[in-house]
């Protein structure tokens, strides 16, 4: 049984490293078939569209994973702006579903379902 898990996780680390290895690949094709001709940009190597790819997910998604980032932030307000547009029946109703769902239990102040 342990061999299987072992198994399964050196061919998801074999799997991410092959991906990363065509999507450096694949930036840098596109950089060098595009950017060179239309604006007069240099030809880049491997390693640069690797940094390139790095420095863009850390401009735009940030350093934070899970609850931190635009992305986050702008969900909960959503979820804020529909909740206060709720009657508390209907707002109890909701998370009630929302907990049954995700099978999680009530935050700290939520009652128990």
């Amino acid at each position: 049984m342990k061999s299987k898990w072992v198994l399964r996780v050196a061919k998801m680390i074999a799997f991410a490293i092959v991906a990363a290895f065509v999507v450096g690949c694949v930036v840098m094709l596109l950089w060098n078939a595009l950017v060179p001709e239309l604006f007069k940009g240099p030809v880049i190597t491997y390693w640069q569209a690797v940094g390139l790819l790095v420095l863009s997910h850390i401009l735009l998604r940030g350093w934070g994973h899970g609850r931190h980032g635009w992305r986050h932030d702008r969900l909960s307000h959503k979820l804020e702006q529909r909740l206060a547009g709720m009657t508390p029946e209907e707002r109890e109703q909701f998370k009630s579903k929302l907990h049954h769902r995700w099978d999680c239990e009530p935050m700290e102040g939520e009652e128990k379902m």
